[in-house]
């Protein structure tokens, strides 16, 4: 099985064309840039259209219109995961958005701690702290998303958030990917990660 990842696509998703073949592209978060109900559908109108068997997508901190929970009426191979997960050919993936109401009543931390042991690829807007999470000579990364990789080791952590530390790092049995596309000023700079199961 391949996966197509990609992050931090903030409206540029239009300039992306010809992406690569895989069985399941992700996209883990900040789809828009002002969190607009337009610019969500705008992207899944294009996300819907994609030619690729299954479809998941996490909501980032930019996409303020998607903290409300569900999504109604995608396609049956598009999957919206809030704080929940698909499993699809044995594979099981579970999402972790960045969510101000989580941030508001202090639950990122129960929720996180909900991420089932069983999960194989965990998809989060954040990166894990210290993991491809640099910048201004900060960590901006989740103490608590570290210790959840920690106690499950999935095969591979996706994520974005952080737009200058874009690639790929491999620590004991998981494989952390930040693929963010976009510089901090939105431009297309970086081209998605093609990934094997």
């Amino acid at each position: 099985m391949t996966i197509l990842h990609l992050s931090d696509t903030h409206n540029k998703h239009n300039l992306l064309k010809d992406l690569p073949k895989s069985d399941i592209i992700i996209h883990s978060g900040d789809v828009s840039e002002d969190g607009t109900e337009s610019e969500v559908l705008d992207f899944l109108q294009w996300f819907c259209s994609l030619n690729y068997a299954h479809k998941i997508f996490i909501a980032g901190n930019h996409d303020f219109c998607l903290d409300g929970g569900l999504i109604e009426g995608l396609p049956e191979n598009v999957h919206y995961l809030c704080h929940t997960g698909v499993e699809i050919a044995g594979i099981k993936f579970w999402g972790v958005p960045s969510l101000l109401s989580s941030e508001l009543h202090g639950s990122t931390a129960h929720e996180i701690a909900q991420i089932p042991q069983n999960t194989d690829v965990l998809i989060s807007h954040q990166p894990p702290y210290g993991i491809l999470d640099y910048k201004h000579n900060l960590h901006f990364g989740n103490p608590e998303l570290l210790k959840a990789v920690e106690r499950i080791q999935p095969r591979y952590h996706l994520f974005g958030h952080i737009h200058k530390n874009y690639g790929i790092q491999k620590i004991g049995a998981t494989t952390f990917v930040n693929a963010a596309i976009t510089s901090g000023k939105s431009k297309i700079m970086n081209t998605p990660f093609l990934l094997e199961m």
